[in-house]
C-alpha cells in the first residue's frame, strides 16, 4: 500500500463556469472535475498542466 497523497485537486472552492464550462477557480473543465477521482496520478499532471495553461490565458473581465 502506498504512503503518498498522490496528486491533490487544484480547486480552490471558488466553483463557477464560464461560458466555455471552465472553472474560473481551478481552471478544469467541466469533464476534468467530474473525471478527477477516477484519474491516476499521470493523468492529473496532464490536468494541472492545462489548468495551468488556461489560467495563463484567463481573461475575466474581456
Amino acid at each position: 500500500m502506498s504512503t503518498t497523497a498522490g496528486v491533490e485537486s487544484p480547486c480552490v472552492s471558488l466553483c463557477t463556469l464560464d461560458e466555455g464550462d471552465i472553472c474560473v477557480g481551478c481552471h478544469r473543465s467541466v469533464d476534468e472535475i467530474i473525471r478527477w477521482r477516477q484519474m491516476d496520478d499521470g493523468e492529473r499532471r496532464e490536468v494541472l498542466i492545462r489548468a495551468e495553461q488556461r489560467s495563463r490565458s484567463y481573461k475575466p473581465f474581456a
